[in-house]
């Protein structure tokens, strides 16, 4: 039930605050792991293919983890789904800290695994509640929240650069990082607001907005029409209710799994998929692209790491300026085809200086793919929990094959040239980059009572 009383102005500031804590917490958690895949990899003498396998485990975790976090977010709320996905994640960055300490390959996947799952629903419960902020704010402040996200990441890459160079040792890195995150996470999100307390604001009415949306669309994001996405996102819609949300009917009951079914949260899903793929591929090879493609030693390959997420960074912070005046679709179709052009540099370039160009931009044009996609799945607040965990659910299939399929393909070709398959996926993105417009008044409502 939606809480009948507007909440107060502080308590929404406090809980913007806390949102923001989620996922900078998020960020650096992973990115403390990320930034030393190198060392682990040389102190367990695992070859280019042995660490695709490797990663394969935090994939695995999330992917199992996020098919359900959906139902479960909606019977104990965000809070604690992010609280208890704090504490667990923590204690997995100290269990694999131990098997890196005894060079024990089952504890070092035994840890992974449990990293994933962790993280798959904290990042479903963080997103589900920075939506519910951001329509209580009324503007598009989604985009900031993952740059938070990846504020933690470059923090996390940079602490890792310096302990690198340093040589502090990676058991002690993770298991420090560890527990400050399940200290401190659990605490910031105590001032989360109630999971339906935006749901009496409709996203297309003249008063606050959210999901990705301004009052005053811009011309380019125009409600789906005849075209195939425009006839996808027409197939979820049910019957009209009235127009008074007092006077509508009540929310029929919807099977845990209903959201599997609708054909613009899937092309959602797709799009989300390839930007994943794309950021995840950065986040776990990137380094070792570096060391191995360019010969540079291993701090450098760190510090192209936190170029990459530096660029994200930015990329998220400003977005929103780029999406309000623009609109969602053709923002995004122009910053993938940087993302793409800064890619082939990356990959091509006859030096590391330019590489790190490359680097900049592939970070900087895929900054808003995944945060929009979350948008763009929870642009109804009523079915967003289902929705963000189907398009968060394909979404980390990526992490699912990424890491595999890039060690693969590193063994016989190196990384560096393995990463372009990186580009394929960017423009599959560009093609069904027309789901993610926002959905029109009645289309909303439609999908609410179907």
């Amino acid at each position: 039930m939606s809480t009948d009383t507007p909440l107060a102005a502080p308590v929404v500031s406090r809980a913007v605050g806390a949102t923001y804590v989620a996922f900078i917490g998020s960020g650096f958690a992973f990115a403390s792991w990320a930034s030393r895949i190198p060392q682990v990899r040389d102190r367990l003498d695992l070859s280019t293919a042995a660490l695709g396998l490797v990663l394969l485990a935090i994939a695995a975790g999330s992917v199992l983890a996020l098919p359900a976090s959906g139902p479960v977010i909606a019977r104990i709320g965000s809070r604690r789904m992010v609280a208890v996905m704090a504490v667990l994640l923590g204690s997995a960055l100290v269990v694999a800290s131990g098997g890196v300490l005894v060079g024990a390959l089952p504890l070092l996947v035994l840890g992974l695994f449990l990293l994933g799952l962790a993280n798959g629903a904290w990042d479903v419960a963080m997103n589900v509640h920075g939506a519910v902020v951001e329509r209580l704010v009324g503007r598009t402040i989604m985009t900031r929240f993952h740059a938070g996200f990846s504020v933690g990441t470059v923090a996390g890459a940079l602490l890792g650069t310096l302990l690198v160079h340093l040589d502090v040792p990676v058991p002690w890195h993770l298991a420090v990082v560890g527990v400050v995150v399940a200290v401190a996470v659990p605490l910031g999100s105590r001032a989360f607001v109630p999971d339906d307390s935006a749901a009496d604001l409709d996203p297309m009415d003249d008063g606050p907005v959210g999901g990705g949306l301004t009052r005053d669309d811009p011309a380019g994001d125009e409600p789906a029409d005849g075209s195939p996405v425009g006839a996808a996102a027409s197939l979820a819609a049910g019957p009209e209710p009235t127009a008074s949300p007092a006077a509508a009917p009540a929310v029929a009951p919807r099977g845990a799994f209903a959201s599997w079914t609708e054909p613009r949260t899937l092309l959602i899903g797709v799009f989300v998929l390839a930007f994943a793929f794309a950021e995840g591929t950065a986040n776990d090879w990137i380094a070792v692209a570096v060391i191995d493609g360019y010969g540079a030693d291993a701090a450098l390959g760190t510090l192209t790491f936190a170029v990459f997420l530096t660029a994200m960074t930015v990329g998220r912070w400003y977005g929103p300026d780029l999406l309000d005046r623009f609109g969602r679709v053709a923002t995004i179709r122009v910053m993938a085809s940087v993302s793409l052009v800064g890619l082939l540099l990356f990959i091509f370039s006859p030096s590391l200086p330019l590489a790190l160009v490359g680097a900049l931009l592939w970070g900087g044009g895929i900054a808003l793919g995944f945060p929009l996609g979350m948008s763009a799945a929870a642009d109804d607040p009523a079915l967003a929990p289902g929705r963000v965990s189907v398009v968060a659910s394909i979404g980390y299939v990526a992490f699912l094959a990424g890491p595999p399929l890039i060690g693969l393909l590193g063994e016989a070709a190196g990384v560096l040239r393995a990463v372009s398959v990186v580009a394929v996926l960017l423009a599959l993105a560009l093609l069904v980059s027309g789901s993610v417009r926002p959905l029109e008044r009645a289309q909303t409502r439609r999908a609410t009572t179907a």
